[in-house]
């Protein structure tokens, strides 16, 4: 999906691929990234918003790596992190705090993500989910999360990348109510058709239907390959 000047893939489950403008390579939860034949675009940043190894792939996470790759993450993942053959940057997702990773071009500042009636994801870890700007562009990834108070005070998105599978997270229609909350441009589902969710689109398909009474629009990336 191209978007002003950000080309934004969708990889499977919670995964994403961002490439800027000026051709930064940005991954979000690498998780089954392409087989051996597929030449890999190496990433200078990687966000990771928890611990769990859908989301924090240490088999991934090599892959994509280079030299000054820079990983966003919170604490507990860092010392997984060591199993990285390249000289990696490790920068801690303190909710909350704003960074910057090119001043005045891409910034983050972790936001909460956790489950509120499920065992999954507790507050207590302080896992997260991100909301990325480029140039003006904001960009939320909400992480394994439910729906929760917090995201009342999420505004001015552009695109949103939700849960809508289940079980882990917020189901189809959790995350149509976290839509007509945060209000984005555009919301895209996310995290359905593999460890969670019952078919290969059903839940976005759902997710859709739900949706288009907020006047919301909804793009079901097809998984790239």
């Amino acid at each position: 999906m191209i978007y002003k000047t950000i080309n934004l893939k969708w990889l499977g489950h919670s995964s994403f691929r961002i490439i800027t403008g000026d051709k930064k390579v940005i991954y979000i939860d690498p998780y089954r990234i392409y087989g051996e034949d597929h030449e890999i675009e190496k990433a200078d940043f990687i966000f990771i918003t928890h611990s769990h190894y859908d989301h924090c792939s240490i088999e991934d996470i090599q892959k994509i790596a280079k030299d000054n790759t820079t990983i966003i993450c919170p604490a507990d993942i860092s010392s997984k992190l060591r199993h990285i053959n390249q000289k990696i940057n490790i920068k801690l997702a303190e909710i909350g705090q704003r960074q910057d990773l090119i001043e005045e071009v891409i910034k983050f500042w972790p936001v909460p993500a956790y489950n509120i009636n499920k065992v999954y994801h507790s507050k207590e870890e302080e896992w997260v989910g991100y909301i990325i700007q480029i140039n003006d562009t904001l960009i939320y990834h909400a992480g394994d999360s439910d729906l929760i108070p917090e995201m009342k005070s999420i505004e001015g998105i552009d695109i949103a990348l939700l849960p809508v599978g289940g079980t882990y997270t917020m189901n189809a229609g959790e995350a149509a109510k976290a839509v007509s909350i945060i209000k984005p441009k555009i919301a895209i589902p996310m995290h359905y058709g593999t460890v969670s969710g019952t078919g290969e689109r059903k839940e976005a398909d759902i997710f859709s239907k739900y949706c288009s009474t907020e006047g919301i629009q909804v793009k079901i990336l097809e998984k790239e390959v």
